[in-house]
């Protein structure tokens, strides 16, 4: 069967498979650093592109390829690139379609070193980025200029869990000639089709959801066009940010139960945040799949879950949020989320510390914030957990 008409499940176990000499019914690790050529001709003939293979592994590698295949496949797009952090995936981006003089239009709440780097880095060289609530269509078009570039959202947004209206919003970066690049990392390619919806590049951190298992630091990029596919490659390889054959296997090896994860994980979220909305120490909860959510009903139409991230704000402010979080027992204190294990942490002070207080509150990122990462445990024990620490706080 082509891979192209097979369903989602099929394409996270059989996607990018390579057909081994020995048989392996999982994808070898191909632990080099340089690939032989058969002959000086055929050594030329790779560099120049004129004939297949590999070359060097910061270049390309059977291991990392095969990741590449499948989350392209998945993605409906030209191809993948897979880089060894998360921000390298961005800062590939960032580096491989903006130049001098170009502006940028940003969700305001987007993760803290997406913002450090444009902010301190990138402006250093002549490229400008307003920050707006990208889930308001009005804010995003306001913020337009002549020499708007690239739209940048996250959706859903790390971490007030808002949701872009992406068809909207390609159709204003078509009007101005401009590229949407969307981080769907919270959504991950099983709940979300970016390019399906008009964007120009989706990218994720694979750290996240797609691993899925905590042990892998990784990024990846996939572009709707050969051309943006070719600039974003031929980024990362002179940056030399690429993934390493052994995070590529794990990579692909976490992505086969992707689905399996994500749908107990989310089963679990509703539960969850259903009940954080009735304790009187919580002001608010926000998670797409509540009715009570600004954007639930775009999001009904945009994604096919709801995911397994939730937010909410402690009554108390800061130093609740610091006391419920040295109370909880079961879910782990810790940065980053999407694994198997339930992770809880405190943004203000961690994720998107480095964001100056005044910018970080403009964006909603408020003292008493909270960010909860459901993982695949019994959700009776992790309401437990929650009660117990509520109650504490």
């Amino acid at each position: 069967m082509d891979a192209k008409d097979l369903g989602f499940c099929s394409k996270l176990v059989h996607g990018g498979a390579l057909k081994d000499v020995f048989g392996s019914a999982v994808t070898p690790i191909y632990q080099t650093s340089t690939f032989g050529f058969e002959s000086a001709k055929d050594g030329a003939d790779r560099f120049a592109g004129s004939a297949s293979g590999y070359i060097y592994t910061r270049i390309g590698n059977p291991t990392i390829s095969a990741l590449e295949q499948c989350v392209a496949g998945l993605e409906e797009s030209v191809g993948a690139v897979a880089t060894s952090s998360g921000m390298g995936a961005i800062a590939t981006a960032y580096l491989a379609l903006l130049r001098q003089g170009d502006h940028v239009v940003s969700t305001a709440s987007v993760y803290g070193p997406t913002r450090i780097l444009m902010e301190k880095h990138l402006s250093r060289f002549g490229v400008a980025a307003t920050y707006v609530d990208t889930s308001n269509l009005e804010e995003v078009r306001g913020a337009l200029r002549s020499e708007t570039k690239m739209i940048y959202v996250e959706t859903p947004s790390n971490p007030l869990m808002q949701v872009t209206d992406l068809r909207a919003v390609a159709g204003l970066a078509r009007e101005r000639g401009a590229l949407l690049v969307v981080d769907s990392t919270f959504a991950s390619p099983f709940l979300q089709k970016p390019l399906a919806l008009g964007a120009d590049v989706v990218l994720h951190s694979v750290t996240k959801f797609i691993n899925g298992h905590a042990d892998v630091v990784g990024g990846i990029i996939a572009a709707r066009d050969t051309d943006v596919y070719r600039r974003l490659r031929e980024m990362m390889v002179t940056m030399g940010c690429n993934m390493d054959p052994h995070q590529a296997y794990l990579v692909h090896r976490g992505l086969k139960t992707l689905a399996l994860r994500i749908e107990r994980a989310q089963r679990s979220a509703l539960e969850i945040a259903s009940w954080l909305e009735s304790r009187p120490e919580v002001a608010w909860v926000r998670y797409i799949g509540l009715p009570s959510h600004p954007q639930h009903e775009l999001a009904r139409k945009q994604m096919a879950g709801f995911g397994s991230m939730i937010s909410f704000e402690m009554k108390g402010g800061m130093e609740a949020g610091r006391q419920l979080m040295d109370s909880v027992k079961l879910a782990m204190l810790a940065v980053s989320l999407g694994g198997v294990e339930t992770l809880i942490e405190h943004p203000a002070s961690m994720t998107h510390a480095g964001v100056p207080r005044k910018e970080r509150e403009a964006a909603g990122i408020t003292d008493g914030l909270v960010r909860y990462s459901v993982g695949i445990e019994d959700v009776g024990d992790l309401i437990e957990d929650l009660r117990r620490a509520l109650e504490g706080a």
